[in-house]
């Protein structure tokens, strides 16, 4: 008798999963809770706005815009830059040179604030304008 609910449970916990897990892909836009921008599309701007190759991206709570943002280093021919995307409007928020000190300060700070922790960031490393990877 146990096995028969067991069973039971079983298939109707694999039901109710394919269920909820087809209305999430329904509906998913691909842009992060918060925003209206995906990943692709706040690369695409940002790859606009300075030509060269992305080094590193995040999604980032920063102070500014909506206060939601996508922050791009890209390696130009004249070094690094700072790229800042407002993740709900699509505003450019920052286009700034960044040497390579006030880069390794960022990473550090980054670091001691999230301490093995992305408190709901993504980041994704060593795009090219195509998006293809190193």
């Amino acid at each position: 008798m146990r096995l028969k609910g067991f069973k039971f449970a079983m298939i109707t916990l694999a039901a109710i999963s394919g269920i909820s897990t087809a209305a999430y892909a329904a509906t998913d836009t691909g842009a992060p809770s918060g925003a209206r921008l995906t990943m692709p599309q706040a690369r695409a701007e940002a790859l606009n706005q300075v030509h060269g190759k992305i080094k590193s991206a995040e999604l980032e709570k920063e102070a500014g815009g909506s206060g939601l943002r996508y922050s791009f280093d890209i390696q130009t021919s004249h070094g690094l830059r700072e790229v800042g995307i407002d993740a709900v409007s699509g505003k450019v928020l920052e286009n700034s040179h960044e040497s390579a000190g006030s880069e390794a300060q960022e990473a550090r700070s980054e670091h001691e604030q999230t301490s093995g922790s992305n408190n709901g960031e993504t980041e994704d490393n060593d795009h090219d304008r195509n998006g293809a990877e190193d």
